[in-house]
């Protein structure tokens, strides 16, 4: 998968997403002030989310209408939320140019297909499917049509669920799709995290797979990296203080720098499978133990337990000769402390 000028594979870093979401406060200048600031901290894009609230929802105080779901969201419409927290489809151009002015790739999420149509004139490179929107399978199919990468958050699917999603995007005959491991609760318990479905959406669909994440810190994240996952999402924000509807779950700038550096770090740590050593392992070889002879003996001399011991340093024979020592003889006068070597014993 490539995005923009990142490409996404099994040899690649992790694609760092920091998702804009609803950080805004109402001012375009904070928008534009936090895609400065997650270049800053290390992201590799930013993401935005194309909607309004009619394009989600309808006005209307039903009850069906009235979040209920054990959220931070509890008692309000969705209406209401949808209209504080959408990104105005007027400034979304500036955005695309400020985040490319930084050096950052920025995509969106859509909702509909009025959304989808905006965001191609904007050229978007990617796209990204919301975890709640897995089901809308119109949806899916009209943003697959665009033969641009798809990546689809997992936070309410099913098995069949995800299946569904991923045969419409081939349907389209677009098979340049990521799966994100993600938990729809905000903020994230990290006990229900799951992360190891992070290793099992790429094996179980042969896709690249991910996080996004809700959890707070940076645990969440390094665990999904450790696990193959090559694309970690987390929602961003300038300064808590201004408030909005994702605030309380949202990074800030050194928050995220920090997660960054551990992701980064975790990478490394990862390496690969080699049972070759390195240099400075192969010197580290010195330290471990093999056969000395600890206290004098004379030519004909019997080795035995009490003048050959395994001990440090490893310049000596292997300790795994020891007992095919023991009981041989010494073909020359050998000194306490050393090394036993093979030309030693007599044959």
């Amino acid at each position: 998968m490539k995005i923009g000028s990142f490409e996404i594979n099994a040899a690649s870093g992790v694609f760092i997403i920091a998702e804009l979401s609803a950080n805004h406060n109402g001012s375009l200048e904070v928008a534009i002030e936090t895609i400065r600031a997650a270049k800053r901290s290390g992201a590799d894009a930013i993401k935005l989310q194309t909607y309004t609230a009619d394009t989600l929802t309808i006005d209307c105080d039903h009850e069906d209408f009235v979040l209920r779901s054990n959220s931070i969201w509890d008692g309000r419409t969705y209406y209401d939320l949808y209209q504080e927290a959408y990104t105005p489809w007027e400034w979304h151009e500036a955005l695309f140019k400020a985040a490319d002015e930084e050096g950052l790739i920025c995509f969106s999420s859509p909702f509909d297909k009025t959304a989808v149509d905006f965001l191609e004139n904007l050229q978007t490179p990617a796209y990204k499917i919301a975890s709640f929107e897995i089901t809308d399978i119109p949806l899916i199919e009209y943003v697959a049509s665009k033969q641009k990468p798809v990546i689809i958050s997992t936070g309410i699917a099913t098995e069949e669920d995800i299946s569904l999603a991923l045969d419409a995007c081939y349907r389209m005959g677009n098979r340049d799709i990521a799966l994100l491991k993600c938990t729809s609760s905000y903020p994230a318990p990290i006990e229900e995290a799951n992360l190891i479905m992070v290793q099992d959406l790429a094996s179980r669909f042969n896709v690249i797979s991910g996080l996004s994440d809700h959890t707070l810190g940076s645990t969440a994240p390094v665990v999904a990296t450790v696990f193959g996952g090559k694309i970690i999402e987390k929602h961003f924000i300038l300064d808590r203080s201004i408030g909005g509807p994702d605030a309380s779950f949202s990074m800030n700038e050194a928050e995220f720098a920090q997660m960054v550096k551990a992701v980064r770090e975790a990478e490394k740590a990862i390496g690969q499978v080699d049972y070759h050593l390195t240099e400075k392992q192969a010197k580290g070889r010195d330290f471990s133990r093999s056969l000395y002879v600890v206290e004098n003996v004379k030519e004909g001399e019997v080795f035995t337990e009490k003048n050959v011991r395994s001990i440090r340093p490893g310049f000596g024979l292997h300790p795994k000769y020891y007992v095919s020592v023991l009981g041989q003889k010494a073909n020359m006068d050998i000194t306490r402390g050393s090394r036993l070597l093979l030309n030693m014993l007599k044959k």
